[in-house]
């Protein structure tokens, strides 16, 4: 099996190092691969150290990421017969996190949100969590997607 990490804009920066004008983005292949949760959160763990997200003002920020990866992920193994993908997209501006399913149905936030029942808390975190949040079909099915403003480093 290769390896499920990499990067499409070029090699892995230098910790601390600046991102470029139209950032990096990395993929990480979820089909089939073992525990896909654990292995989306320790991707992202990385990529966040990598470009300088894991030790923002807010020492917050970068557990929230990792939990908002871990949701997206948790929901498509829920609800829409596991993840295709996750892709994270770093650039100056913004933090985007999308997990593609093979699902075309959307997903809807519980309402209203019931915190002391079991369940229907996923996107819940989610929308509470990230700057903006949706979901978009495409050929293969959807992503959801959730961005984080960089505007949150410099807090």
């Amino acid at each position: 099996m290769t390896p499920s990490r990499g990067t499409l804009d070029g090699d892995r920066p230098d910790a601390g190092a600046v991102l470029p004008p139209g950032g990096q983005r990395r993929r990480l292949r979820l089909v089939g691969v073992p525990r896909p949760v654990a292995r989306a959160r320790a991707f992202t763990t990385e990529a966040l150290g990598d470009w300088s997200w894991s030790t923002p003002p807010d020492p917050d920020l970068a557990e929230d990421v990792v939990l908002l990866v871990a949701e997206l992920v948790g929901n498509a193994m829920l609800h829409a017969g596991g993840p295709l993908e996750l892709v994270l997209h770093a650039t100056p501006e913004r933090l985007r996190i999308e997990v593609s399913d093979g699902s075309e149905t959307l997903p809807a936030l519980r309402t209203p949100h019931l915190p002391g029942l079991p369940g229907g808390h996923g996107l819940y975190i989610v929308q509470r969590t990230a700057d903006r949040w949706g979901a978009d079909r495409h050929a293969q099915g959807k992503s959801i997607w959730a961005e984080i403003d960089a505007t949150r480093l410099l807090a």
